[in-house]
């Protein structure tokens, strides 16, 4: 299921330049199965595009941590909307995608308004 801007509940009210993008952070602490990690990716990167997402960084981007950070995995999602981000997150795809990570991985996940 894609959404586009109109179809996001409250969305029809705004103008579309005034749509402030939406931006998934997941910054991994640990991954103690890889290949529940490897199945989730696979599903996750198919429910992120249904919705338009865009990926900024990738499992193999280079990551410098600072202060408490983990120096591990950040993946960076970029949506069109705020709206559409959280409903990516919460749509049925994406929900499986968790199931199948399980406690495989341990992250510090947030969406994240745009300015």
């Amino acid at each position: 299921m894609r959404l586009d801007n109109a179809s996001v509940a409250g969305s029809e009210h705004l103008d579309e330049g005034a749509m402030k993008k939406g931006y998934w952070v997941n910054a991994y602490r640990s991954i103690s199965d890889e290949s529940a990690q490897k199945a989730y990716s696979a599903l996750a990167v198919a429910a992120v595009q249904s919705f338009g997402g865009r990926f900024l960084t990738s499992g193999a981007s280079l990551v410098e941590a600072f202060e408490a950070g983990v120096a591990i995995r950040t993946i960076i999602v970029e949506f069109d909307s705020y709206e559409i981000a959280l409903a990516a997150r919460q749509s049925e795809a994406y929900q499986k995608a968790l199931e199948v990570l399980g406690s495989g991985a341990e992250r510090d996940a947030r969406i994240v308004e745009g300015v």
